[in-house]
């Protein structure tokens, strides 16, 4: 079996009937297809893994490593903007010199910075090597999605992707179980430590079975100052939202980054119809469908990251669970996400990405209107309805618009393509977690004076109640050592009401988020140059 297709090389989406290449059958383990996508799930597992593992074991290296609360974050924070910042860079490295290599050199690099970690004995080389984490995880992710457009033909292209969505999925649905008993049982370095083996078996697998595919029409150089203008652009978005919490939306410090964000963005989409080999090709985003898909990926991710940010807040700290039973507590998430993904795969395959894709969103919007109606008092029954509904709205979502905006996407671009879709879920991921943080924030500073005074207990001065309020937003109950029993009754009760109240309202703007989401999914369709991407290789 041969592709005969050619693509475009302006990325516009058109497909003549030009023969490329002949490529030779693939023999044994090597470029079979079901084989690459276990060795690429294996890489990708820990990258999304370390996005949610790490932070049950924040409160462990804090105390190890005498670190403050703001160094603390900065293990995430560095981690994040790493990864956001390069995703699309990464991609087209892997679309210039073979994802095989990029995705190798990736599995490597993450491995020996996660060991490295795990060796730090400072909080400052912790933050340093998860930065190199997030590097090296941009180097991999693209590069695995690059693999299977590659490697599989259209009619199985979609079950492959949901079964990386899945694994993608549940990795960082199960990050925080994995996490909770590694650092209950083991040590916070284990956290680290356990990717080394992971990686060891990754490259093995990739040496063993990953076959080098590139595009006829490949890059040959790079548009240097378009990866500086997008990657400044980028750091300035993503370092906004970090800090916005903090600096408060207000002030001038949030808006002077947002606006070089914009100036960085208007720079570079001007260069790039300059120079001869851009590094995104701006005719790429003629392709409605994969627009679509972009915008769609960074909705999705607004309702779910920030709506699970609120969540594991909610059953730790509210409802007293310790790392372990929260996390399965979101096994209800974590398994639909699991059976749902290559279900939704095989739907698109036959109905096409507009239904899937507009009902997942439509799910996952009851899903967050259900949370919003989550008490003090809910039983887990009623938490695993909603969290079990949220799993299966999105796994159609991951699915399929990865496919749209990687299947729109020229073959020779399918690095890019790989790298636009992580860094719309990264950038969304980053937006839901700022923005519902400041829903949440602004609900708890508005209720909590007066649910405070109606409960009769002792005023407090301003400074008290900043403090009481940055506990709220986290589900703590600011109850001071030596308060008698019923008075830090009623503080406990004030806070997780508060706090419960800050969560409703945020998880009801992420519902009405997925609810715009159904009507970006009506503009999305298959990939119309998925043929391209049809490798060869016993199926």
């Amino acid at each position: 079996m041969t592709s005969q297709t050619t693509i475009d090389t302006a990325g516009s989406g058109d497909v003549t009937p030009t023969a490329l290449p002949e490529q030779p059958p693939a023999a044994g383990l090597r470029g079979h297809p079901w084989f690459t996508l276990i060795t690429v799930a294996v890489g990708v597992m820990m990258v999304a893994l370390d996005g949610t593992i790490v932070a049950i074991a924040n409160p462990a290296i804090q105390k190890d490593l005498g670190a403050t609360f703001a160094q603390v974050q900065w293990i995430t924070n560095g981690y994040f903007l790493a990864l956001a910042v390069s995703l699309i860079t990464a991609g087209k490295l892997g679309d210039r010199f073979g994802h095989r290599q990029t995705f190798l050199i990736g599995v490597v690099g993450f491995a020996a910075a996660s060991g490295a970690i795990g060796l730090s004995d400072s909080i400052g080389l912790v933050v340093t090597f998860r930065v190199f984490q997030g590097l090296f995880g941009a180097l991999l992710m693209p590069a695995a999605l690059g693999l299977l457009r590659a490697t599989f033909p259209a009619e199985k292209l979609n079950m492959a992707i949901g079964i990386w969505g899945m694994v993608i999925g549940a990795s960082t649905a199960g990050g925080p179980i994995l996490g909770g008993v590694l650092v209950q049982h083991v040590s916070w370095q284990s956290v680290f430590f356990i990717n080394v083996p992971v990686g060891l078996i990754a490259l093995v697998l990739g040496v063993l079975i990953l076959r080098d595919h590139r595009a006829e029409n490949a890059p040959r150089s790079f548009d240097l100052l378009g990866i500086a203008l997008l990657s400044g652009a980028m750091f300035c978005l993503v370092w906004a939202l970090i800090k916005a919490p903090s600096w408060g939306w207000g002030a001038g410090m949030t808006w002077t980054f947002i606006a070089a964000s914009v100036l960085g963005f208007a720079l570079f989409s001007f260069w790039e119809t300059r120079v001869k080999e851009p590094l995104i090709p701006l005719t790429l985003f003629r392709s409605v469908p994969l627009s679509a898909g972009v915008v769609l990926m960074v909705l999705m991710a607004i309702a779910f990251m920030g709506g699970l940010f609120f969540v594991t807040f909610y059953l730790q700290n509210v409802h007293g669970m310790d790392p372990v039973d929260a996390g399965l507590h979101l096994l209800p998430l974590t398994g639909m996400m699991i059976v749902g993904s290559p279900l939704a795969g095989a739907a698109i395959t036959k109905l096409g990405p507009r239904i899937p894709l507009a009902g997942g969103m439509a799910a996952t919007a009851i899903a967050m209107y259900g949370m919003s109606t989550l008490k003090a008092d809910t039983s887990s029954g009623v938490m695993s309805i909603w969290f079990a509904l949220l799993g299966l709205g999105l796994a159609p979502v991951m699915v399929g618009a990865t496919e749209v905006i990687v299947g729109n996407a020229a073959m020779e671009l399918s690095g890019v393509a790989g790298g636009l879709q992580q860094a719309a879920m990264q950038i969304g991921g980053s937006l839901g977690t700022a923005v519902l943080g400041a829903v949440m924030a602004s609900k708890v500073d508005s209720d909590l004076p007066g649910n405070w005074t109606d409960a009769g207990l002792p005023k407090l001065t301003d400074a008290q109640l900043a403090q009481a309020s940055e506990a709220v937003q986290v589900g703590v109950a600011p109850v001071a050592k030596g308060t008698p029993a019923e008075i830090a009754t009623k503080i406990s009760d004030v806070a997780h009401d508060t706090f419960i109240s800050g969560m409703s309202l945020a998880s009801l703007v992420a519902a009405g988020v997925a609810a715009v989401a159904i009507l970006v999914a009506l503009f999305t369709k298959r990939g119309e140059n998925a043929d391209a991407g049809a490798g060869v290789g016993h199926i």
